[in-house]
């Protein structure tokens, strides 16, 4: 079964909001067996919304609206729905009651604009809204279902969760859609379906393959869709064991597994120590780790060495290296975790040197240049990698690349 989401709100298209409710809302419909075919934004215009909707229908046994369902005249969402549907919008006193309640808790005057509110089209089924003033709409047509939501995420959320869901799961015969995601680090996205070329040729056709690499890793998410649930996911677990096989250096975890995890995990079980001697990364790996609880079981401490003087003061670099090499090279990364080692007298330090930009740049050392070391109590390891032109996203990339790093020198041990 096939579904569409249409979102609705020329604040979206403007970039204004963020739309997260077509996010939550395929969550729940893939989770009940629901396949989201589309997804579309579009402004507060009737002949938009009508054409939309004209066009999911086509397609989609589902439709779910969220937006346009306000008290004032740009949110037009409920009388286009009406025309529609060849429907009149009638009273509904329920809605009057619960939106003139809601509004005297909030010391808002109950004004003909709010009053319309408890208007609805008179074919639909209404969705009531206890968290909100605009309910819900449920239309049926032709065996096809359309949904409209308030746009107000916890709103929405709360109907989709308490009212769409349960309506849909007893109106169809609903199969599985199965997703298991596998984290890996250490390998490239072309070297991971290079090495793994031969396990993907002959997962079975209805099990699909996607690649989905962040900074540091690569998931693998196996999916498959319309199926018997419990024993695709036997067959998923069994395929991707035989993938662990493959890559065993290489396998983080399951889902939302993350690399720092892993490594938190280890030096806890070893009762090892870690420390940090940031520089363009500003903190950022300090704190990935001491976000997770438990941290200060083996998380010791923390340099942001930015200036030159605080690699020489803090860390101990030598000046000599730093006027000869420049603070962006092999040799200061390497001494600014060699010295967050001893002066913490951590099992292991892991550093950062870079240029994030906007400036600061050359031909050289273009900007997003960064070097990374891990000292261990095996020695001092050190790559430089180029994370991109953005300074967030050197930020990001850079963390994510010395964390995956340090696992691989953990994993060493």
């Amino acid at each position: 079964m096939k579904a569409t989401i249409i979102t609705i709100g020329d604040e979206i298209l403007i970039g204004q909001i963020v739309d997260t409710n077509s996010v939550s809302i395929a969550r729940h419909l893939n989770a009940a067996g629901i396949v989201v075919h589309e997804k579309a934004s579009i402004g507060d215009d009737r002949t938009q919304i009508v054409d939309t909707l004209d066009r999911a229908l086509a397609a989609s046994q589902v439709v779910i609206i969220t937006g346009g369902l306000g008290p004032t005249k740009d949110d037009i969402t409920k009388k286009t729905l009406a025309e529609t549907f060849g429907s009149r919008l009638v009273d509904y006193p329920t809605v009057a009651a619960h939106v003139e309640r809601m509004l005297a808790q909030r010391g808002i005057a109950f004004n003909e604009l709010n009053r319309s509110q408890a208007l609805v089209p008179e074919c639909c089924t209404v969705l009531f809204n206890a968290h909100g003033t605009a309910p819900g709409m449920w239309f049926e047509r032709q065996g096809r279902i359309v949904v409209s939501l308030p746009g107000v995420p916890f709103e929405m959320e709360h109907l989709m969760q308490d009212e769409v869901m349960p309506r849909l799961k007893a109106r169809f015969a609903l199969k599985s859609i199965v997703h298991r995601t596998l984290i890996t680090s250490g390998l490239a996205e072309s070297m991971l379906a290079e090495r793994i070329e031969a396990w993907e040729n002959a997962l079975p056709p209805y099990l699909k393959l996607a690649y989905l690499p962040d900074p540091g890793s690569v998931r693998l998410r196996l999916s498959a869709y319309e199926v018997e649930g419990e024993r695709v996911s036997q067959e998923i677990e069994q395929q991707f064991a035989t993938l662990r096989t493959l890559i065993p250096e290489h396998v983080v975890g399951f889902e939302t597994a993350t690399v720092q995890e892993l490594i938190h995990n280890r030096l806890t079980e070893r009762r090892q120590t870690l420390a940090t001697a940031e520089s363009c990364t500003g903190g950022t790996i300090a704190a990935r780790f001491t976000a997770m609880p438990g941290a200060s079981a083996y998380f010791l401490c923390g340099v942001v060495s930015y200036s030159n003087e605080a690699k020489i003061d803090v860390l101990g670099v030598d000046p000599a290296v730093l006027e000869r090499h420049g603070a962006v090279s092999e040799q200061v990364a390497r001494q600014m975790a060699e010295g967050a080692r001893r002066i913490a007298g951590a099992d292991f330090a892991v550093a950062t040197t870079g240029i994030a930009g906007p400036t600061g740049g050359s031909d050289a050392k273009p900007v997003g240049t960064v070097w990374i070391a891990v000292a261990t109590p095996r020695g001092t390891v050190a790559v430089r990698k180029q994370c991109g032109t953005d300074r967030g996203q050197i930020i990001d990339r850079a963390s994510s690349y010395a964390i995956a790093l340090l696992r691989e020198q953990l994993t060493a041990e």
